[in-house]
């Protein structure tokens, strides 16, 4: 096998990834590869600065990603860089910037540009009438050259909540339901779906939610929607509606019953409606919208396309299994080990897929759990085949070569598996689960090892070849703790250098992470419908006979595991005599007795497990075992939007991230954020829609909402089906 050479890099130099480094001293930023030096300039040139990381990127030799983390610049600085010079060079950056030959904003003209701000036009308005361009009176206001008035409503112009109020308890057609026309259109079979007409609003409960829908569109919440996910002509449309799911996820409404107590005229000022839908409505729509497993369709379709849009995040996957309790009455589903409670409950077992960094592919449901290994082979495999890139690296394909590694945990062990995988180009990383006995403290040497973060960490790691019991060769990566335990890890991937395993493998708790945030802060074992499906006859499962012999050798293996431990722990305390050796002998005899009864018994039940098929066909189960599925369709639409609002607010913490001093409590801020009052105001002049954010809390959190305003602001949304691009402010400024 070829040895991987490893990069040495001189001391006190700064990594970006595990090729390219750099360093600071005497004033000057100098970039290196290992001992060899590629590029330097001074440490205030902002120019060569972004010249020489667009090469990198342009190149290979970084991501866009971690050239943003590691300097702290913004990740839309550096694509603009590197479009810059893709398109024109290394010259592109040294261009001359266009400037005007003359001054248009004279002294006069400033003057009689401000006496129409003062008389209440805005800029739009201005331009046409002085034939000054839009953008340059923009710049010199912001310059401060010129003073444009704000436009603050008054009470004529947006409505308070008060008034709101007033007006939506007195609605001709129930709680907030002013569209009469509209509506009366709906029910004739006359509408398709009613357009977002945005009214000013002052003090719009959840207004902050808004500032997520730059984020919400740019993950895929609307693309492609229409094409996988059909919903009959009516009142409210399918983006209307799916705005309002991913705005309930984000402000952390648990359930569709949890509408029943919000005012429905607010949340309707926040799609641009009169009102949101009913809870019952809202379920019907969901449920007409999961028929003919349209959620799977739309779901696979935004898997494809958040792997395309980064290949190398897709070429390692975490698998892992998540139970969900069941605490209704409407089935008796089988009993499941739920490790958070250690306690057996009535549970369902979904398996995720998820990046190095947490964030969701997607994930299939089991009614019935056949096991992780079966899983993967029967559903999540063909789903990746179709899904993942194949890299050009693989044209040229070699014995060593794989698409892509899964990672899982001991669960997946087995020697045959990983030798099935390796054949169809799948590496596997997993724990060893028959490790044997400790390597010798020599074989381990110390070696930086980058998590999915960016935090390098020395792990203790030392490297082995491994022959499973089926004849299988794998490679064995084993860590040291400072206590002396050792880790071991086994993996077919024979191109990535043990470092790099060890990353990836020691990374699994990001996904543990996402479990533990999507089930406390995204509702993820709440049930969408209470409805139940018959479970097809040909659906094998785990034999459950099979399961209580197996739980039964189990607890005897323990009992005697610890009788054992006890037999050897037992010896003479006090001199030997006869009187006191014939009780230790009789206590001896007995235990000796009772470990050989265990050891029998063992054997038998071990035997008789043998003899037990594992698994079995459902319309082979007693009837008395036999039992219903819950409806999971529902249920898969929802986590879908419930997946994308994760990614939605995850892109948001990374721009927090990066302004924040904890960058741990980005997460927090946004929580804040989404349940901030906000004015609306819709200017159609203008053509926009300005969302006026409420203060929050600290000095220090509007600072970083700034931010994140000024980032978002740059995309130049426009709200779905209008013509208005949406402004994010805070506050009156």
């Amino acid at each position: 096998m070829p040895q991987v050479q490893m990069t040495f890099f001189p001391h006190g130099v700064t990594h970006i990834n595990d090729m390219l480094a750099f360093s600071r001293h005497d004033g000057r930023v100098t970039y290196v590869t290992g001992n060899m030096q590629l590029y330097t300039h001074e440490e205030d040139d902002r120019v060569a600065f972004r010249m020489i990381t667009a090469q990198f990127c342009a190149n290979g030799i970084a991501k866009q990603a971690q050239i943003a983390r590691t300097f702290g610049v913004p990740s839309l600085s550096v694509k603009r860089a590197v479009k810059l010079f893709r398109q024109e060079g290394t010259g592109g950056f040294y261009r001359p910037r266009k400037v005007r030959s003359a001054a248009v904003l004279t002294a006069q003209v400033c003057a009689q540009v401000q006496s129409l701000f003062d008389s209440g036009l805005g800029l739009t308005e201005v331009a046409a009438q002085t034939n000054v361009k839009r953008d340059t009176l923009a710049k010199a206001v912001r310059a401060g050259r010129l003073r444009a008035p704000v436009r603050v409503p008054n009470s004529e112009q947006a409505s308070s909540k008060s008034e709101r109020s007033e007006q939506d308890s007195a609605a001709p057609m129930g709680m907030g339901a002013s569209n009469v026309g509209a509506r009366v259109a709906a029910s004739l079979g006359q509408l398709v779906a009613v357009a977002p007409v945005f009214e000013a609003a002052l003090d719009v409960p959840c207004g902050g939610v808004l500032f997520a829908l730059p984020a919400l569109l740019a993950v895929g919440l609307l693309d492609g929607a229409e094409d996988h996910l059909k919903l009959p002509e009516g009142y409210y449309g399918l983006d209307s509606l799916l705005l309002l799911c991913a705005f309930m996820a984000l402000a952390r409404l648990e359930s569709m019953e949890a509408l029943r107590y919000r005012a429905p005229g607010e949340w309707g000022n926040l799609l641009g409606l009169d009102r949101i839908p009913e809870a019952r409505t809202l379920r019907e729509k969901v449920r007409l919208l999961s028929e003919h497993d349209q959620p799977q369709k739309w779901g696979q379709a935004l898997s494809k396309r958040w792997m395309h849009q980064d290949p190398e995040q897709a070429s390692v996957l975490y698998i892992d299994g998540h139970v969900r309790v069941y605490h209704g009455r409407q089935t008796e589903l089988p009993k499941h080990h739920v490790t958070r409670q250690n306690l057996c409950l009535r549970a369902t077992t979904d398996y995720w897929v998820n990046a190095m960094d947490g964030q969701p592919f997607f994930m299939v449901n089991q009614a019935v759990d056949p096991g992780m290994i079966e899983v993967i082979e029967r559903d999540i495999l063909p789903q990746l085949d179709v899904l993942i890139p194949k890299p050009r690296a693989l044209e040229g394909e070699n014995s060593n070569s794989h698409r892509f590694t899964i990672v899982f945990d001991r669960e997946g062990y087995s020697p045959e598996f990983l030798q099935r995988m390796r054949s169809r180009g799948v590496a596997c990383l997993t724990y060893h689960k028959f490790p044997g006995e400790d390597w010798a403290e020599q074989e381990f040497s110390p070696s930086p090892v980058r998590l999915h973060s960016g935090e390098i960490v020395e792990m203790d790691l030392a490297e082995r070849g491994t022959r499973l019991s089926n004849n299988h060769w794998v490679r064995e990566v084993r860590k040291r703790s400072r206590k002396g335990h050792q880790t071991a890890v086994l993996s077919t991937d024979f191109r990535s250098d043990a470092v790099r395993l060890a990353g990836a493998m020691f990374s699994r708790w990001s996904q543990e992470n996402f479990f533990r945030y999507s089930r406390q802060r995204f509702a993820l074992d709440r049930l969408a419908d209470y409805s139940t499906d018959d479970i097809p006859d040909t659906l094998r499962l785990v034999n459950p006979a099979w399961r209580e012999l197996d739980g039964k050798v189990r607890k005897t293996n323990a009992t005697l595991s610890r009788l054992l431990a006890k037999f050897g722990a037992t010896n003479m305390t006090e001199p030997i005599d006869a009187k006191t050796m014939e009780p230790w002998i009789d206590q001896k005899a007995q235990m000796q007795e009772e470990i050989e009864h265990l050891q029998e018994a063992l054997g038998a039940l071990k035997t008789q497990r043998k003899a037990t098929e594992h698994h079995i066909l459902f319309k082979d189960l007693p009837d008395s075992q036999k039992f219903r599925q819950l409806r999971s369709h529902s249920k898969q639409l929802i986590d879908t939007i419930k997946m994308i609002a994760y990614r939605g607010e995850t892109a948001m913490a990374n721009i927090l991230r990066s302004v924040i001093k904890r960058p741990d409590e980005a997460r927090t801020l946004l929580r804040a954020l989404y349940t901030t009052e906000a004015d609306l105001i819709p200017d159609l002049k203008e053509q926009t829609l300005t969302v006026r954010l409420h203060h929050m809390a600290q000095r220090t959190s509007d600072v970083a909402i700034q931010k994140l305003c000024d980032e978002l602001n740059e995309t130049e949304t426009l709200f779905p089906r209008t013509n208005l691009r949406l402004v994010l402010k805070l506050g009156s400024n």
